[in-house]
């Protein structure tokens, strides 16, 4: 496939993807929006976790093994933090401050998160557009069996251990696309738009939650097409089947692609999973991503069955 793609993603299954994406074409073709109903501020500093997770991954700094963080990570920071007996749930390693110390500088000087996005870019030589999907904040927050908790209350502090009964995105209302978000959407020169194996409820629904952004999806002139993040009735990383069931919905592809209805146009489904019969177009393959060439595989099945649509 040659000209631009555009891919809706969260975290660490997300950023996997982009990864083998920016390996199946040019990175300077692809525009990743990225969720940001996610970003919180600890100890005084901005956090973006899934912008930080995807400019890791795409600058070759990530951590493989845990995929969150960085490389050959120290921790005397969050030891010295310990010792004077202050908040330590969630882990900001010595490299990694770097990022949050310069957002929160620079967010306090005027910038936007886009504008700092694209600082940070490029100074690590990133080729790939990154996006966040809005510069207004927009907060995730769950209803628990706990009650109202913050994401990354609920996600890191809780390891999601309470039980979840509904979701729901402060400001989203009042949010707007950050610039070149929809356009990135109704380019005529857009190939394909990827929905990421991202968790549909916590890392695609923030995004779709901003105005204007599902509608561009819907209206969009190039093929949409999700990666599922099932796998034979199981999530590959994460809560998605946990929170799917407190929900009350089937662990299934099934179940994405109805979550999906009105915003893509085809699914690609692990092989392992049983047949089922969809409303839209499909297509199976391995989606597992352990290895860079998975990464790169699974993008180019994405790819060829938005390809497919087109025709």
């Amino acid at each position: 496939m040659t000209g631009r793609v555009t891919i809706l993603t969260g975290g660490v299954g997300g950023a996997k993807l982009v990864l083998g994406l920016c390996h199946a074409i040019p990175a300077d073709q692809v525009t990743a929006i990225v969720n940001t109903g996610d970003d919180f501020k600890h100890l005084g500093l901005s956090i973006s976790p899934d912008i930080d997770t995807l400019l890791y991954t795409l600058a070759a700094k990530a951590n493989v093994v845990q995929g969150w963080g960085r490389e050959n990570e120290s921790w005397n920071f969050m030891e010295a933090v310990r010792s004077l007996g202050g908040e330590h749930w969630f882990q900001l390693g010595d490299g990694d401050l770097a990022l949050h110390v310069l957002r929160t500088h620079q967010l306090g000087n005027g910038q936007t998160t886009s504008q700092v996005v694209a600082g940070f870019a490029a100074a690590w030589g990133i080729k790939t557009r990154i996006l966040p999907m809005s510069d207004d904040p927009v907060t995730t927050r769950v209803e628990t069996s706990d009650g109202l908790l913050d994401f990354q209350e609920y996600f890191v502090r809780r390891r999601c251990e309470p039980e979840l009964k509904a979701i729901r995105f402060d400001g989203s209302q009042q949010a707007r696309p950050a610039p070149g978000v929809l356009e990135s959407i109704i380019d005529p020169q857009c190939q394909a738009i990827l929905v990421a194996p991202s968790n549909p409820f916590l890392s695609i629904d923030p995004i779709l939650a901003v105005p204007g952004i599902r509608e561009a999806l819907a209206t969009a002139s190039a093929p949409v097409v999700a990666v599922s993040p099932v796998v034979n009735g199981a999530s590959v990383k994460g809560p998605t089947a946990k929170l799917m069931k407190e929900l009350g919905l089937v662990v299934s592809a099934g179940t994405i692609a109805a979550h999906y209805e009105g915003v893509i146009n085809g699914l690609l489904i692990d092989r392992r999973d049983p047949p089922l019969e969809l409303p839209i177009a499909s297509a199976r393959a391995d989606t597992l991503m352990h290895t860079l060439n998975d990464r790169i595989n699974v993008a180019r099945a994405a790819l060829d069955l938005a390809e497919t649509l087109r025709r």
